[in-house]
């Protein structure tokens, strides 16, 4: 039986509750909602700055998308020198640019450090096209201790789903099993990934493309074990063709689909190594015409996932030498949201600011990602890259949303248009703009004002003693 269909279309009735009290646990300078990379990025740039900070987090651990929806490599943070990329190419890593230099440091760079010496990740190198392929469950690990390090308090299992003084917020509620719980702070940052502190609290946002409010898909991860890389890598040898880095696989695709064992709604199978040498962490299930922020639209998308995740990996055990006798043996704890609300700010962040690589005098972070849309209707990706060695700015008026005061906003859902957003969605740069909000907001709560009444300059300096990285602004 199908999962629960939206009602969007239909007049649903409503009923009135009755008022309740909630407890108010704790107020603190700086409350950060959420503890994915934005989050933690917040939270210790925070602490980092003097504040008293606390991360309250939904699940019963940290790292977000990271960890729960297992979107594990950290996507390259570097600037891209494009070489040829080589048909065959069986380092299950994306190797399709030349030696690059980093554009993200702060805490980052101590983060990766940190897992490096744990052996929950590999180091980021030309080999591994600079990206960090990382072990979730050390991940969570490292991300305690950091809080830990930091002196930031924590709450964790608790939903954010009111704010306290409407516009100019002064609390959150939270939904707990010990019942509604209120956090006070001078200054809260929305590190959610959809949103929803700013839009409770009444902020503009925008979702989907501009024509049709269409968003770009959802994908459930997970990682498949038992896999024999060198039985695989016979095979690409033997059909060059058929593999370039991290994708391909089209005869065989071809091959399963008219046999009526694959129906792959994208264009390709897509999968990255990880840490253990015999485990590949896949990203071929797309789910499409779903919103992150529609609880239907994500029941339908566990749902749905999770049966192409079952196709797909009898496809790779069934059709694909060197998965014989592969299993899953984890998936998402919930399905991989790419994009949901982006909160209207005081500037807004374009397509064109990236491909051209715009720097701005209020820069509080860079990102190199491309410009990375999978087709919100179906298959095909579209992949437009920076100019070779080059990066581009974020503006802290883009972490600034309109018309809500004592909020700042960090990770995918900062102030930028649909196109923009398929570059800045990506974890380095959300733990980046992490960083600088939750900078932004200790200033702001240490000298009673308004984040937005901050001189970009002072955020700046800040940023830069944390070992962030903004290029030579001075």
């Amino acid at each position: 039986m199908p999962p629960l269909t939206s009602p969007r279309q239909v007049k649903i009735p409503t009923i009135m509750l009755p008022p309740r009290k909630a407890r108010v646990i704790a107020e603190t300078d700086v409350l950060v909602v959420g503890g994915g990379p934005a989050g933690l990025g917040a939270a210790i740039g925070a602490a980092d700055t003097g504040a008293e900070v606390i991360l309250a987090e939904r699940y019963g651990f940290l790292g977000g998308n990271a960890t729960a929806a297992l979107v594990m490599p950290f996507m390259s943070y570097y600037t891209q020198k494009p070489i040829k990329q080589k048909a065959g190419d069986t380092t299950l890593f994306p190797t399709d640019h030349g030696e690059g230099t980093p554009v993200i440091s702060g805490v980052l760079g101590k983060m990766v450090k940190r897992l490096i010496e744990s052996g929950g990740a590999i180091s980021p190198s030309m080999k591994t096209g600079y990206v960090v392929p990382f072990d979730p469950e050390i991940f969570k690990l490292v991300a305690f201790d950091m809080l830990d390090e930091a002196g930031v308090k924590f709450l964790l299992h608790s939903m954010a789903s009111e704010v306290i003084g409407g516009n100019e917020i002064k609390g959150v509620v939270f939904e707990t099993k010990s019942g509604p719980l209120v956090i006070k702070a001078k200054s809260i940052v929305d590190c959610t990934g959809d949103g929803d502190i700013a839009a409770l609290a009444g902020a503009q946002y925008e979702i989907g493309r501009k024509e049709d409010g269409i968003s770009n898909p959802m994908t459930l991860m997970f990682r498949i074990s038992e896999f024999k890389k060198s039985i695989f890598k016979k095979y690409v040898v033997k059909h060059a063709n058929q593999w370039y880095s991290v994708h391909g696989l089209w005869d065989l695709i071809k091959e399963a689909s008219a046999n009526g064992d694959l129906d792959l709604k994208r264009e390709d199978i897509l999968f990255f190594g990880t840490t253990h040498e015999n485990e590949v962490s896949v990203n071929s299930t797309r789910i499409t015409n779903v919103l992150g922020t529609d609880i239907w639209d994500l029941t339908y998308a566990e749902w749905t996932g999770r049966q192409q995740m079952r196709q797909i990996a009898n496809f790779l055990k069934k059709y694909i030498p060197g998965f014989e006798k592969s299993y899953i043996v984890q998936s998402g704890v919930q399905v991989g949201v790419r994009a949901s609300r982006r909160i209207v700010g005081e500037y807004k962040i374009t397509a064109n600011d990236i491909l051209e690589a715009r720097r701005f005098d209020d820069v509080i972070a860079r990102g190199s990602y491309p410009i990375d849309i999978h087709n919100p209707e179906g298959k095909g990706t579209i992949i437009k890259r920076l100019p070779p060695g080059e990066s581009y700015d974020i503006p802290l008026r883009s972490l600034l949303p309109q018309n809500v005061d004592n909020l700042t906003i960090a990770g995918r859902c900062i102030s930028g248009t649909y196109e923009a957003q398929t570059s800045y969605r990506a974890m380095p740069i959300c733990m980046a703009t992490g960083q600088a909000a939750g900078v932004c907001a200790a200033l702001a709560s240490l000298s009673v004002k308004s984040p937005r009444a901050l001189e970009a300059e002072k955020v700046q300096s800040v940023l830069i003693s944390q070992g962030a990285n903004l290029h030579d602004i001075w």
